[in-house]
């Protein structure tokens, strides 16, 4: 999170925070575990110890992370995950944003403090530019949105 003034042409930051910590992958993580989880309720194999199978895993998670941004539901579909179980299983966003829970609250916590450091109001905010892949999600941008009191989002600069 960055906090800019522009007068006259002239960019001045006032305030940078952020959590290295939490990106994209987090998010990747919790569904993985979800469906590694699933896996071993539904076969009676836990896949956690195959790395191939995890990573397989692991990919059809990232790309229904991505369907999750613009769909209300996505599936997987792996064939012959791990020992000839093929997987076909399916994630709500709902779903989604209920694994993900702590995360997303803990996405306004830069925000707060940004705005704390810089000793300014949220109602001084005039342009909310959202940058990098996870700006996508449309969990972030509601409470992004509705942190800023229903203020419009700037989507136009791509995020990545």
């Amino acid at each position: 999170v960055s906090i800019l003034t522009i007068e006259d042409g002239i960019f001045e930051v006032k305030f940078t925070a952020g959590d290295t910590h939490l990106g994209g992958e987090d998010f990747d993580n919790r569904m993985v575990n979800h469906f590694i989880s699933e896996f071993k309720r539904k076969y009676k194999k836990d896949i956690s110890d195959n790395k191939r199978a995890v990573r397989r895993l692991r990919t059809a998670c990232e790309r229904a992370k991505r369907t999750l941004s613009s769909s209300t539901q996505a599936s997987i579909e792996i064939d012959s995950l791990y020992e000839g179980v093929d997987f076909y299983t399916s994630i709500t966003r709902a779903r989604f944003e209920e694994l993900n829970a702590d995360l997303f609250r803990g996405t306004l916590d830069p925000v707060e403090k940004s705005l704390r450091d810089a000793k300014m109001d949220k109602a001084q905010i005039h342009d909310i530019v959202l940058v990098g892949g996870s700006t996508r999600i449309p969990k972030i941008q509601k409470l992004l949105q509705d942190f800023f009191n229903g203020k419009e989002l700037n989507k136009s600069i791509n995020p990545d």
